[in-house]
C-alpha cells in the first residue's frame, strides 16, 4: 500500500497489514498532540535540569560543600552538574533499547516520572551542615537519576515528534518540541531571580531554592496528562508489524551496522553541547563570582538570552525545511565562532548590555542548530534503531564534550592567568570537531524515515 505525505508524494511503501505509514498521522489532532506533548514535557524535564545548573554556579557550593574552599567548592559542585550528563547516554541507551522494543509512548511516561521523582527528592535533601557527607553523595545520585531519564526523555520526545510529522515539515515540528529548553531556560531563570529579589540571602540559601525542585510535582502531573493522551507513532507501529527477524535484528547490530553514523552524531554535536554549558552555566559563575555581577542581573540577563535564543531555535527548524539541516548546521557554527572569539573580551568589560549582547549571540548560534537537531537526528538511522543510536548520539556528545566544560572551563581559570584564552581555544577546537563531523554526515532533509 502506497502511503503519501501531506505534499501528496508517495513516501513509503507498506504491506496491507501494516499501519499507516509515517506521513499519514501529519496535520492530525493525533499529530499536533504529539508536538504539544513533546515541547511541553520537554519544558517540563528541562526546567529541573536548568534549575540545578544556575545554583550548582550560585548556591550549591557552599550548601553541599562548605569545608571546601570556594574554587574547589565550586569545582566539586560542577563535578555534580556534570554526572548528569554523563548519566544521560547510559539513560539513551537503556531506554532508546526499550523504546525501539516497547515502543516511544511507554517509555516517555515512565521517563517523565523518574525525572520528576528525582527532582523533587532534591528539593527535599538534607545538607551538608544536617547530615554531612551524605548530603553530597545524595545529590550526585539524584543528580545522576536526572540525567539518566533526561537520556531517554530527550531523544524519545524528538522521534516522537519526528515520527508523527509529514517530511517537509519535519524541522519546524522538531523545533517546536526543542524549544523546550530554552523556554525552560526563561522559566527557570524567572523563578530564581524571582525567588533572589523577593527573599533575603538567608532565606534564599536556606529554604528558598527548594521551591523550584518541589514545584516539579504540579507540573509533572500536567505533562503526564498530557502525553497520556498521545498515540504510539505510526513509524513504530509499521517496523513492529515486521516479522520478529527483521525487527531484532538491527537493533542488535547497531553499532556493528551503524557505527560510522553514532559516532559522527556524536562529534557533531561537540561545539553545541560544549559551548552551551559554557555561555550559561559557566557564565553565571564567571559573572557573579569574578566580575562582581549579583544574582539577580545575572539570572536577569539569561532571561533576555533565553528569550530571544526561542526565535533562533524556530527559525534553525523552519529553515532546515527549505536549505537543508547541513547548512543551517554550518550557520549555526558560524555564528558561534563569531560570538566565541570575542566572548571573555566583552564580558570583562563588566557592562551589562554588552554581556547581554554577547551571551545573546552564542546562544542564539547553539539554538539555530537545536532547532534542526531532531530532525537530522532521526533521519539518519532507520526506525527499529533511531531511538537508541540517536539517544547515544547525543547524549554522547554531551558526555564526551558538554558535561565537563563547565568544570573544565572553572579548572582552567584556577590554573592559568590566560584561563579565558584557553577557554575559547577549547571552543574553536570543539567548532572545528562538529564543523568535520557534520560535513561527513548525509543529508537526507525531506526524505521519507527509513523503516
Amino acid at each position: 500500500m502506497r502511503v503519501s505525505g501531506l505534499d501528496g508524494q508517495a513516501e513509503a511503501t507498506q504491506p496491507d497489514t501494516a499501519p499507516k505509514g509515517p506521513e499519514a498521522g501529519s496535520g492530525t489532532p493525533t499529530a499536533r498532540r504529539a508536538v504539544v506533548s513533546g515541547a511541553l514535557g520537554s519544558a517540563l524535564e528541562w526546567f529541573d535540569f536548568s534549575v540545578y545548573g544556575a545554583l550548582s554556579a550560585t548556591v550549591f557550593p557552599q550548601l553541599f560543600f562548605p569545608d571546601l574552599a570556594p574554587g574547589t567548592a565550586l569545582l566539586a559542585s560542577f563535578a555534580t552538574f556534570g554526572v548528569g550528563l554523563v548519566a544521560r547516554p547510559l539513560g539513551g541507551l537503556v531506554f532508546g533499547m526499550l523504546g525501539d522494543r516497547l515502543g516511544r509512548r511507554n517509555v516517555l511516561m515512565f521517563t517523565l516520572l523518574l525525572m520528576g521523582a528525582a527532582s523533587v527528592l532534591i528539593g527535599l535533601l538534607p545538607t551538608y551542615a544536617t547530615v554531612g557527607m551524605v548530603a553530597p553523595l545524595a545529590l550526585v545520585t539524584l543528580r545522576f537519576l536526572q540525567g539518566f531519564a533526561l537520556g531517554g526523555e530527550h531523544t524519545g520526545s524528538q522521534l516522537m515528534v519526528m515520527e508523527h510529522s509529514a517530511s517537509r515539515r519535519r524541522g519546524l515540528a522538531g523545533a517546536l518540541m526543542s524549544v523546550g529548553s530554552p523556554i525552560s531556560q526563561v522559566l527557570a531563570t524567572l523563578t530564581l531571580t524571582g525567588l533572589a529579589a523577593w527573599l533575603t540571602e538567608d532565606q534564599f540559601t536556606g529554604w528558598g531554592w527548594r521551591i523550584p525542585f518541589l514545584l516539579s510535582v504540579a507540573l509533572i502531573a500536567v505533562g503526564y496528562y498530557i502525553r497520556h493522551r498521545v498515540e504510539e507513532t505510526p513509524a513504530f507501529l509499521a517496523s513492529e508489524s515486521k516479522s520478529e527477524s527483521e525487527s531484532e535484528q538491527p537493533a542488535r547490530g547497531l553499532l556493528k551496522q551503524h557505527r560510522k553514523t553514532v559516532m559522527l552524531l556524536v562529534l557533531a554535536w561537540a561545539a553545541p553541547g560544549a559551548l552551551y554549558y559554557i555561555t550559561v552555566t559557566f557564565a553565571i559563575s564567571y559573572l557573579t563570582g569574578q566580575l562582581g555581577f549579583d544574582k539577580s542581573s545575572t539570572f536577569g540577563l539569561m532571561v533576555v538570552a533565553n528569550s530571544i535564543s526561542i526565535g533562533a531555535s524556530l527559525l534553525g527548524g523552519w529553515s532546515s525545511d527549505r536549505i537543508g539541516r547541513k547548512r543551517v548546521l554550518f550557520t549555526g557554527l558560524a555564528v558561534l565562532l563569531a560570538f566565541l572569539v570575542p566572548f571573555f573580551l566583552i564580558l570583562d568589560t563588566g557592562n551589562w548590555w554588552m554581556a547581554a549582547l554577547t551571551i545573546t549571540g552564542a546562544l542564539c548560534g547553539v539554538q539555530f542548530m537545536t532547532g534542526c537537531q531532531g530532525a537530522f537526528y532521526a533521519e539518519a538511522l532507520p526506525t527499529p534503531v533511531r531511538y537508541t543510536g540517536s539517544a547515544l548520539g547525543l547524549t554522547g556528545g554531551n558526555m564526551l564534550f558538554a558535561a565537563p566544560a563547565p568544570l573544565l572551563a572553572t579548572w582552567l581559570m584556577q590554573i592559568s592567568d590566560n584561563g579565558t584564552l584557553l577557554i575559547t581555544a577549547y571552543g574553536l577546537l570543539t567548532i572545528l570537531i562538529s564543523a568535520v563531523a557534520i560535513r561527513l554526515l548525509p543529508d537526507r532533509t525531506g526524505r521519507p524515515l527509513e523503516a
